[in-house]
């Protein structure tokens, strides 16, 4: 009897902290989803995957916790992060085949390759790490000269197990999906960006609060340089140990993220989501100005069509702000508080708001939601939700091909459960001029796409369970948690006071 109940106690206590944290999802071709009026369609047509070796078709071993995935400007093909991979993997749009495979991984942080140290960034902790053979774990991405170039930090070098220490960023020639230059950054560097105008590009550092700058107005890549990086409040100082790893995710300072050039290049916008605000540098001083308030744990941030937008992770947000607002905000700061003036619209999305872009007209914003693992879509004139489709969990990069007819969905692993796919899914809209109209006026391709099938409307119920949304269980699982301790103290309770019987 006794063994009976223990045994029992233990499976409960098994399925109670599985769903302590979101349950794995997985995704089938041809699941569709679409809005009440007609006005956007959404079906998946593939993906690439690494968690069933069983299914040849979606199999690939080179998608290894995928952490952002990059349309090329020329819609030909898309560029995926594998971080855990060490690898950027690149697939034809066309047909979804593997193009290329491009690894991060050097016997030195010297060479040929690497450009002359700018003496801004400097190892404190591994007084040879330049010399050092790593591993890179590619992060984000962007691109510059027109296409030609891809730039994709590294979240840290594998010898520095807490990103303390200069990390690198990688630029990949397009035309040869090859690395061609390599340059330094600050530590643990996350997201990165390019001016309107190609001349800047600013990496985020994550690590410690600050912004690295790089000019690249040259088109001869020898020419590129750092410029001075910028403080973002403070400097964090970095003395983590060098044997045991500390979760440098939460241990970060402001947690800078986010990272947009205003239209004009005039200012650099950065979300705080570990400090709250959006960080203001002005970029013809390269001075910080101060934050943007009335938002908090905002993760990524796009100017589209007159507005600014930002995920809100924790709280599983879309929010908006005029960006003439957003501009007067920052001409009549008091001191470094900024405020907006009208305020900020809010959308509930889905839980864990990661990655967020616009449909060509800027309609749409599509939201990759981590713990709800489902790609969520706006209607962003009245700011709601119209439709949703499962994702891979647990989904974290996303974007969306210029002509606004392919999304592209990254799928991260949590806790070595989950994740490790790739979700393509195909878009269709119930005003297509309207679309190609918006391409057609920001002069970008408007290459035709074909259709496919259609596909009759699902309701999936993979991210419900008894009723309760996929955002609620964490809160369930740890009521459980705490309802079965006391259950066990009672029941040990119970024993004591028999065997004294």
């Amino acid at each position: 009897m006794k063994k009976t109940v223990y045994v029992t106690l233990c499976s409960f206590l098994t399925i109670v902290l599985a769903y302590g944290q979101p349950p794995v999802v997985h995704t089938h071709k041809g699941e569709t989803a679409r809005s009440a009026d007609g006005g956007i369609t959404i079906t998946n047509i593939g993906k690439k995957q690494q968690f069933d070796w069983r299914d040849k078709e979606t199999l690939d071993k080179d998608v290894f916790s995928p952490k952002s995935v990059n349309f090329h400007p020329d819609g030909s093909k898309y560029y995926v992060n594998s971080l855990e991979g060490c690898a950027t993997v690149a697939y034809a749009t066309s047909d979804n085949h593997k193009v290329a495979v491009i690894p991060h991984r050097f016997n030195s942080g010297r060479g040929p390759l690497w450009a002359t140290p700018s003496g801004y960034y400097h190892f404190t902790h591994y007084t040879d790490g330049e010399s050092r053979s790593f591993s890179g774990k590619p992060v984000e991405g962007t691109f510059s000269h027109g296409g030609r170039y891809l730039w994709v930090p590294y979240y840290r070098r594998t010898f520095d197990i807490n990103a303390q220490d200069p990390s690198a960023v990688a630029i990949i020639d397009t035309r040869c999906d090859s690395i061609v230059k390599m340059m330094e950054t600050g530590p643990l560097p996350k997201m990165i960006a390019c001016s309107h105008d190609g001349s800047t590009i600013a990496v985020t550092h994550w690590g410690n609060n600050t912004v690295g700058m790089i000019d690249v107005s040259s088109d001869d890549p020898t020419q590129w340089h750092h410029l001075p990086y910028v403080v973002v409040d403070y400097e964090l100082p970095l003395n983590f140990s060098l044997t045991h790893e500390v979760n440098r995710d939460g241990n970060s300072g402001l947690m800078l993220r986010g990272t947009v050039f205003t239209p004009d290049d005039d200012y650099l916008l950065v979300a705080c989501m570990g400090g709250g605000g959006i960080a203001v540098i002005d970029m013809k001083t390269k001075k910080y100005l101060g934050k943007i308030g009335g938002i908090s744990n905002a993760r990524h941030l796009i100017i589209n069509h007159g507005y600014l937008y930002a995920s809100v992770n924790s709280a599983g947000l879309v929010q908006r702000a005029p960006f003439d607002q957003v501009m007067a905000a920052i001409k009549q700061r008091n001191g470094m508080s900024m405020t907006v003036p009208g305020g900020w619209q809010v959308c509930k999305v889905g839980g864990g708001a990661r990655t967020i872009e616009a449909s060509p007209s800027g309609r749409y914003v599509f939201a990759a939601c981590n713990s709800s693992s489902a790609l969520f879509v706006v209607d962003t004139r009245v700011m709601q939700v119209v439709a949703q489709i499962p994702v891979d969990s647990y989904p974290v990069g996303l974007d969306v091909s210029k002509d606004g007819h392919f999304v592209v969905v990254t799928s991260q692993a949590r806790n070595y459960h989950g994740g490790n796919a790739v979700n393509l899914y195909q878009v269709e809209y119930g005003d297509e001029q309207a679309e190609q109209a918006a391409l057609a006026e920001s002069g970008e391709r408007t290459d035709s796409v074909a259709s496919v099938d259609a596909v009759e409307p699902q309701v999936s119920k993979a991210n419900t369970l008894w009723g309760l949304k996929a955002d609620k269980w964490p809160v369930v699982g740890t009521l459980a948690v705490i309802l079965l301790l006391a259950i066990v103290f009672f029941i040990r309770r119970i024993r004591h006071h028999n065997k004294k019987q």
